[in-house]
């Protein structure tokens, strides 16, 4: 399944986990994705949107 939102195309990037003893691992940074009900050209359709487009008002949510 894609982690990606439907509308802003943001997914997820890579950096590094750093312990309190400075060991270092790859880790993943995931975006926060939420499935929503979005109207969209009058009906409604299930899409996974970042919470940042969701504030934005990027997306109208169906009722």
């Amino acid at each position: 399944m894609a982690r990606d939102c439907e509308v802003c195309g943001k997914g997820p990037s890579v950096g590094r986990q750093v312990s309190h003893a400075h060991n270092v691992s790859a880790r993943r940074f995931k975006p926060n994705l939420q499935e929503v009900r979005v109207s969209v050209n009058g009906g409604t359709k299930r899409m996974r949107v970042c919470t940042r487009c969701l504030r934005s008002g990027k997306v109208s949510k169906a009722a």
